[in-house]
């Protein structure tokens, strides 16, 4: 049987990553941060945006089935990561502000007799919408770092190409071998690089359109919370004209 002598055998990434150039190690050390926090960033939207889609269900429900606005005030309280509940909250606090309720009135709850008027309702809405927006910026937090990693380490990796294969073709002018085995190793070294820009790459833009995707769930519910929540402070609140 035929043996491979050492020093012919190919050599594995460690070893070519071990070989390459100073410049190159801090390509791939960089990439290398770019892929850690990416993926620290995707794993931590993941588990807070399922917690969140978990309790904006839970508070829904409570929301559709009870009566009592102080019930489902208590009840949002205790939810942490659900956006709607917390649009609830700005809603209630404001209807609570407009309808000049103190809060011994809050405890007791909200009584029929409080009336709203048209500009109260405005003012209301408008407290709605800044609630969702800044849920919204609360969600896509730190987002734009994956957008950043999706659209720059490609170029990192490619400069750590470009430097690597230069670096082979000094090497070369220095040796005076332009053999395919005394080329190929470099060529190969100086590849890593492109590879490991990729691999930092590709996750990042994936997992940043799936999260965007969900960002636009979220943002679905809480228009539609707050046009039912507008709706049922009109139907039961708002201050009806007196006939003469």
């Amino acid at each position: 049987m035929e043996t491979l002598n050492p020093s012919t055998m190919p050599l594995s990434i460690f070893e070519m990553v071990s070989r390459s150039s100073t410049m190159a190690k801090a390509v791939l050390v960089l990439l290398l941060i770019f892929s850690i926090v990416s993926w620290a960033i995707i794993l931590t939207k993941f588990i807070a945006y399922r917690k969140a889609k978990q309790e904006d269900q839970s508070f829904l429900r409570v929301f559709s089935q009870s009566s009592s606005l102080v019930n489902i005030y208590n009840f949002s309280q205790k939810l942490k990561y659900s956006p709607v509940a917390r649009v609830f909250l700005t809603g209630y606090s404001e209807l609570y502000r407009y309808s000049g309720s103190n809060d011994q009135g809050r405890e007791a709850g909200m009584t029929r007799e409080v009336a709203l008027s048209e500009q109260d309702l405005k003012g209301i809405g408008l407290s709605l919408t800044k609630a969702i927006n800044h849920e919204i910026e609360r969600l896509a937090h730190r987002l734009d770092f994956l957008a950043t990693t999706g659209s720059t380490t490609p170029f990192i990796g490619l400069f750590g190409t470009v430097w690597g294969i230069m670096h082979s073709f000094r090497m070369i002018g220095v040796k005076g071998s332009a053999s395919i085995g005394g080329v190929a190793p470099g060529i190969a070294e100086a590849l890593i690089a492109t590879a490991a820009g990729l691999f930092a790459a590709i996750p990042a833009v994936v997992f940043y359109n799936y999260l965007n995707a969900k960002i636009r769930g979220f943002t679905a519910r809480m228009d539609d919370f707050s046009r039912d929540f507008l709706f049922m402070s009109e139907k039961d609140f708002l201050r009806k004209p007196v006939d003469y």
